[in-house]
């Protein structure tokens, strides 16, 4: 989701010019492996499925185009330089699989451009705990909105578009590996629970809750 990436890195930067001269800012991008377990899905489909509630098996093909990834920005506080603020973007996907299609009349189900997080989140972080002092252990929640792209299609007309959904939250453990003063390589578990609410566009809804886990590898610059 290019517009809304593109604003989330745009805070990021002005958060970082902000931010006082004894503090950390850091930038982060990371993909991975996400997948994501079954959901029900509930809703009306006026002149398709009419009202439906089913199990939905979801994939999530994490390398496929468009993949899966996330960026994030951490103001690291100078009063307690080990407590992190900071937004993150998360475009995460899930796409039906073929037998929940076919079982339950469906063209088309799926978040794939994408399940998009954005979460105001907070850190906690235990740097030079290992590793002659390179290694730092840190975990990190954060709450905020979903906003996927909802792509839903039957014999009742079809729905593809950016919709606000609902609430999320998200928890994050990991370890940050220092390769110097400035960068640094890292590994995660990340955990997302997104509340879905979303408008065909032949006025019936959708809803539906998804849990997404990842195992993430990525990148950071501190300045």
């Amino acid at each position: 989701m290019k517009a809304v990436s593109k604003v989330v890195a745009a805070a990021i930067l002005v958060a970082g010019m902000a931010t006082p001269a004894l503090a950390e800012m850091e930038l982060s991008f990371y993909s991975g492996i996400q997948e994501s377990p079954h959901s029900r899905v509930e809703g009306n489909d006026p002149g398709g499925l009419g009202a439906f509630s089913f199990l939905s098996e979801w994939e999530g093909r994490s390398f496929d185009m468009p993949p899966y990834y996330g960026l994030r920005g951490t103001w690291w506080t100078p009063g307690n330089p080990n407590l992190g603020f900071g937004l993150e973007f998360t475009h995460n996907k899930v796409y039906a699989d073929d037998a929940t299609l076919r079982d339950n009349g469906l063209n088309t189900l799926e978040f794939t451009d994408g399940l998009n997080l954005v979460t105001a989140n907070v850190w906690y972080r235990w740097p030079g705990a290992w590793a002659n002092g390179n290694l730092t252990p840190y975990v990190g929640g954060g709450v905020g909105v979903a906003i996927p792209y909802v792509e839903f299609a039957t014999a009742g007309g079809s729905t593809f578009e950016y919709q606000m959904t609902g609430a999320a939250v998200q928890a994050v453990a990991g370890i940050k590996y220092n390769l110097s003063d400035s960068w640094a390589i890292f590994g995660e578990y990340k955990g997302t629970y997104s509340m879905n609410e979303a408008d065909l566009s032949n006025g019936g809804t959708l809803s539906t809750d998804i849990v997404t886990n990842a195992i993430n590898v990525g990148v950071s610059f501190s300045f």
